[in-house]
Formats: C-alpha cells, structure tokens, sequence
C-alpha cells in the first residue's frame, strides 16, 4: 500500500470511529457510504485484524480498532505538521478561534503559549462562548476553527471538518462537604439553554425519576463556580476541567454521567492558519487534557 493510499485509509478509519457511523463518516468525508466501506475492508486486511464491529444500529472498535486508532491519529497529525511546516506561516495570519467556556478558564493559557512558540506569526482572534454556540458561529463563517464539546446530534456536514481531541468523564461537582436533602428536589446550578452539559444533565435525570430544581443559572464559568462555592447547589462538569475549590462529589443518590467528547473543528477546506492550529491542539491534547491549572482542587 502506498503512503497516499495508507493516509487516505487512515483518515477514513478515523472518521469512522469519531462518529460511530459509516453514514455519518461519508457525509463528513463527502464521500459514498459505500466507498467508506471499501476503504475500511481494505484497511482489516492490510492489518489482517476486525477493526470495528458493526450491527445495524451501531459501530464499535474492536480491541486491535482501539490500538490502530491512537496510531491512526498521531501518524495523520504529523503527516499534517509536516505539511503545514513546509508552507510555514512566512506572513502575519489571523485565526478566529471559538473556545469552550471550560476549557478557557483551565488548560487554555497553556496551550496559547505553546502556539505562540510554535506560529510566532499568528494573530489569534479569541471567541469564548458555549460548545453550541460556537457551533452555530463556525456554521454561520463567524469562525474558522473551535474546540468545544461535541453536541449529542452531531451537525457536522460535509462542509466542516471535525476530529476527537479527547473524551473527558462528566461528574456531579459541588463544594467540599456539601450535601444533598433527602426529601428535597436536586438544587442545579447550570448553563442557560443551549448547554451540552445542562441537556446531558437534564435528561439522565428525568430518565432516572429524580426530582431536581435550578438554584442558580450563569453564562460565565466565573458566575457558575461562585453559585457552587456558595452552597447553591451542584453542577455537571467535565472532571480534567474542574474550577478551582470545587470537588467531585461522592453521592450514591445521583445518577452516573455518560462521558463528554472534545472535537476540534475546521471549516472544509480550512484556512492555512486554522489548519496550523488544529494540527497544534492535536500534537499536544495529551497533555492538555491532563494537566490540571495550578491550584486547582483535585475531584475528591
């Protein structure tokens, strides 16, 4: 197989996998469903190994799809810096960069500094809103590339190209001892709609029968921590993002939350500098996601 060929496999496995669909994968790649599966067969053999498992209602990774994927993605992303290395960044560009409300506010200055090393000659022009407000701006050409958490309908279009930066479990975090009233409806402080995490919290919710009640609301991360370090109440919240002084909280009453994905996307075909920033927030999502900000509470 040659290295075209392997790449272009490559980056239609992991599309694939991102979105746990052939047909969802097709029209991201703007390709036929039925050429996306070509590609993947093609793909099993070359390894010799089932690399997904499929039924007609969904599509896993296989345990040897798991191991290829990580591989997948660290070869196509230096495959993509080396290109953007050739090109370089000789002029002065700018970037309309959408970041999560979350991520801003904790992993965000480490990774500013890293691109400001990396593109020394790129102007970042910074949106911090909601993960689905930064949807509809990227949709709407406001934005050339965003990092938010991927919204449980998936809006990717052929039109935009989206990849996985991370997976982040979701938790219940409160301040440390608070606790929960027996009798009494779940006091929430929340995003307002639209809100990723507000739905996801909601609907496991009224899935599981608990009663719950809105104590505090905030379009600002700063005005959510405050509600919860106040004794308001208690929020969902990605655990590698938790505010500084709150906890996870250790509470049997209250349901599991399901995980969060963080995507980056681009519009298709992207700009140079966007693309030069994705391809940076990929090389450096381990870390990113693990690191947590000086000072940070740890989820207890």
């Amino acid at each position: 197989m040659s290295t075209e060929l392997s790449q272009r496999h490559l980056r239609t496995f992991i599309a694939v996998s991102s979105e746990e669909s052939f047909t969802r994968a097709a029209r991201r790649l703007g390709m036929s469903q039925s050429a996306v599966s070509s590609q993947i067969r093609q793909l099993e053999a070359t390894v010799d190994m089932p690399l997904l498992s499929r039924d007609t209602h969904s599509v896993e990774l296989t345990p040897a799809g798991e191991r290829l994927l990580s591989y997948a993605q660290r070869i196509t992303a230096m495959m993509d810096e080396a290109i953007l290395s050739a090109r370089d960044l000789p002029q002065r560009e700018r970037v309309r960069f959408g970041v999560s409300e979350d991520f801003a506010f904790t992993h965000l200055p480490d990774f500013l500094e890293r691109l400001r090393s990396e593109l020394p000659n790129l102007e970042v022009v910074l949106s911090v809103e909601l993960s689905a407000t930064l949807h509809r701006q990227l949709r709407a050409g406001e934005l050339d590339i965003i990092l938010a958490m991927r919204p449980p309908a998936s809006v990717d279009s052929v039109s935009f190209a989206s990849s996985e930066l991370f997976t982040d479990a979701l938790a219940w975090v409160a301040r440390p001892g608070f606790g929960l009233e027996e009798e009494e409806p779940i006091p929430l402080v929340l995003y307002p709609r639209p809100s990723v995490t507000r739905e996801i919290a909601l609907d496991v919710l009224e899935r599981h029968g608990h009663r719950f009640a809105t104590a505090a609301t905030s379009t600002s991360l700063a005005g959510l921590r405050a509600a919860v370090l106040g004794g308001l109440g208690i929020m969902p919240f990605a655990k590698s993002l938790i505010p500084e002084g709150a906890v996870v909280m250790d509470e049997p009453r209250l349901p599991g939350l399901p995980d969060l994905t963080f995507v980056v996307v681009t519009r298709n075909p992207s700009t140079r500098a966007a693309a030069a920033v994705a391809s940076v927030l990929q090389r450096h999502s381990p870390e990113l996601r693990t690191r947590r900000p000086e000072g940070a509470a740890e989820p207890g």
